[in-house]
């Protein structure tokens, strides 16, 4: 056995290492694959010292260690992953998917330069959302829209411009969480606003607000509870009864509608949600919802309204904090083009064609799954289970899915872990100590990836 130090010797150059075809055949950049090449010799340097090892490996292998550790440490950050967990809207894994056309036009206006701000046809400085507000009066019938980074924005940006210095009025049933930790009453009171309750948890009436309104009464503030529901001994005020009662008082009633719905997902058996263009018909001066949601855009927060309420709230000092880029423009209005057309909307935003699955086409594409499995000589099989919206969305609502569960002597557990380290991940969830991956929120082009992987995992011997 030869001693150590001839062992530490025997270590190549990081010079040498980095000239391999590898590496110079590796897409990476040189400072990161470099990172990586030092950490895997300073680990061997450790491990030759410590008796851990007794040999140095060629060169291949050391840079083979280097790329698979740069690998994982890509791993670390935002990369793709295929969701099987049956939630449409996985806030952990991004919400929603957006349409092909959408997502070309982000590559497009991000990779190069673009009429953002330019009227091509004058020469001249243009307006940076207007070709979205012209698609937002077509879809909805608003007068004016207003586009920010996200919905919490929105309505920290609305109850700022419109009510600051005032009291706003809310229902003590709508003083809802958001995600992240936002609340209602947090957000009313950063906006310089003073939060006035009415009614109960459960029960709000028309004469709570107007027994509240007083002579520093702002705004009537109606909050979607997007996130949970209240069933049982309830009543609640509708905006078009808050409507009536602001315009005979002067005041704006703004509703917070939170997933913002444009395509009838009634349909698919979703109820409850507040849609954009009934609001303003009932009378509501101001409606806020989210661009990644129900809509299936990017991450936005979408103001519509009359001109006279847009205008005071696109003049607010704020806005210019939490106005969007390029990029979610773009893609915005690439989403919006297609709710022209319901039935391409239903084809291809992707929200709206996981929620149009039927009960059939989710058994047929779960059995087609499965059958690539077993031709792989892997094993699984079919189980019939539930999906979620999910995204703080149609809270206790349930539909009706189909999921493959891989057949394998190894814990639920197991098999979730060895799926999730995959290059890409397979994100999976157990149900009833079975691992499940439901096909709804599963695209098609990733099935042979799947399958591969499935059968790899269940083909192999259990090791004890």
């Amino acid at each position: 056995m030869q001693n150590k130090n001839d062992l530490l010797k025997q270590i190549p150059h990081m010079d040498k290492l980095l000239q391999n075809k590898l590496i110079t055949g590796c897409e990476a950049y040189r400072h990161e694959i470099t990172d990586a090449v030092r950490d895997v010799l300073a680990e061997l340097r450790v491990s030759l010292i410590s008796g851990g090892t007794d040999s140095v490996p060629c060169d291949d292998v050391i840079v083979q260690s280097a790329i698979e550790l740069l690998t994982k440490r890509r791993h670390k950050h935002i990369h793709r992953v295929i969701n099987g967990t049956g939630v449409i809207l996985h806030s952990n894994l991004g919400r929603a998917c957006l349409s092909k056309a959408a997502a070309y036009a982000v590559v497009e206006a991000a990779s190069s330069y673009c009429t953002l701000e330019y009227d091509i046809e004058k020469g001249e400085r243009g307006n940076r959302t207007g070709g979205i507000e012209k698609l937002l009066v077509d879809i909805t019938g608003c007068e004016a829209s207003l586009i920010v980074n996200n919905n919490a924005a929105a309505v920290l940006l609305v109850l700022s411009a419109l009510a600051g210095g005032g009291n706003i009025i809310v229902s003590r049933g709508e003083l809802v969480e958001i995600g992240g930790g936002f609340r209602i009453p947090e957000i009313i009171s950063l906006c310089g606003c003073t939060l006035k309750e009415v009614g109960t948890t459960n029960k709000t009436r028309i004469s709570d607000y107007e027994a509240a309104i007083d002579g520093e009464t702002k705004a009537l503030l109606k909050v979607h509870s997007s996130n949970f529901s209240i069933v049982g001994f309830t009543e609640s005020v509708t905006v078009k009864e808050l409507a009536v009662l602001g315009k005979s008082r002067g005041l704006p009633v703004i509703e917070d509608i939170g997933s913002g719905a444009l395509a009838d997902v009634k349909r698919y058996g979703i109820s409850g949600e507040p849609f954009a263009d009934e609001s303003l018909k009932d009378g509501a001066d101001v409606v806020t919802f989210s661009g990644d949601k129900l809509l299936g855009g990017l991450q936005c927060g979408i103001i519509l309204g009359s001109k006279e309420f847009i205008g005071v709230i696109k003049k607010h000092p704020m806005y210019r904090a939490f106005r969007v880029d390029k990029m979610t423009i773009a893609a915005l209005e690439a989403t919006l083009r297609v709710y022209k057309d319901p039935r391409a909307a239903e084809r291809d935003i992707p929200v709206l064609a996981m929620l149009a699955l039927t009960e059939d086409d989710l058994r047929s594409r779960a059995e087609s799954l499965c059958g690539q499995i077993r031709q792989r000589s892997g094993a699984a099989e079919v189980l019939s289970t539930k999906s979620v919206a999910g995204g703080g969305a149609v809270p206790g609502l349930e539909l009706n899915t189909s999921a493959i569960a891989p057949i394998s002597k190894e814990s639920a557990e197991s098999l979730e872990q060895q799926l999730r380290a995959l290059p890409v991940p397979i994100i999976g969830r157990i149900e009833n100590n079975r691992l499940l991956l439901d096909v709804r929120t599963v695209f098609e082009e990733d099935f042979d990836y799947i399958a591969n992987a499935i059968a790899e995992i269940t083909g192999k011997p259990v090791t004890s």
